[in-house]
């Protein structure tokens, strides 16, 4: 059984998901925290629960979704996964932060490439990799099969989309990413996002405009929007 803790961190109300099972295993997926106070949260939570960090995995690169990931690597000893398409965004953190205000002052270094990879796992269970650019080129998806459950990162919100204006992002290959690998996964799938509430892909189907704009031809994903 896979239990979600959804924890909101700094002002971009970032959600750091603290992925676990009956092991007592646990995944960082996208540590955003970023004072002490949201350090300690997410520490709290950690132990509270008698958890054990065996993975810091990033959906993608952007700073809001890295911050706390020294913090983990350090605090749990445990290794940092990404796609390294994004590894250009890890590294240039201090100055994309100084834009939206966050101090970053050290990059966490990366030790596991997701490139190709086809698994990320933990305790009993595995999530499958999808690759999802569009947002950012690095981008991943994360499904597991067995519990129809999906982490999206920017790539898919509650009845919205990731921008696609910052740099790397491609509007065309975010509707690529979403329609052709996440909306087949089935209608009952539960999954959560990067920002905001979880929803199901069936929901999106029916009430996520830039999903029904494109079902409906009212517009053409390859065109820019």
């Amino acid at each position: 059984m896979i239990k979600i803790a959804v924890l909101p961190m700094n002002p971009f109300g970032e959600n750091t998901l603290i992925v676990s099972d009956q092991t007592g295993q646990c995944l960082i997926v996208d540590a955003g925290n970023y004072t002490p106070r949201e350090d300690a949260v997410l520490t709290q939570y950690i132990e509270s629960h008698g958890l054990k960090p065996v993975m810091a995995v990033n959906t993608h690169g952007h700073v809001d979704h890295m911050l706390g990931v020294n913090y983990v690597k350090n605090t749990f000893g445990i290794p940092f996964a990404i796609h390294g398409k994004d590894r250009f965004l890890i590294e240039s953190a201090p100055t994309h932060g100084a834009i939206y205000g966050f101090k970053v002052t050290d990059t966490p270094s990366i030790d596991i490439d997701l490139e190709g990879q086809k698994e990320v796992r933990f305790g009993d269970n595995r999530f499958q990799i999808i690759e999802t650019p569009g947002h950012t080129p690095g981008h991943i998806a994360l499904y597991n099969p067995e519990n129809k459950l999906l982490i999206t990162g920017d790539t898919l919100f509650r009845e919205s989309i990731g921008r696609t204006d910052l740099p790397g992002g491609d509007y065309s290959w975010i509707m690529r990413s979403i329609l052709d690998k996440l909306m087949p996964l089935g209608d009952e799938v539960r999954f959560y996002p990067g920002h905001g509430p979880e929803s199901t892909l069936g929901h999106e189907a029916l009430y996520n405009p830039f999903i029904t704009e494109v079902l409906g031809g009212e517009v053409d994903p390859q065109e820019p929007k």
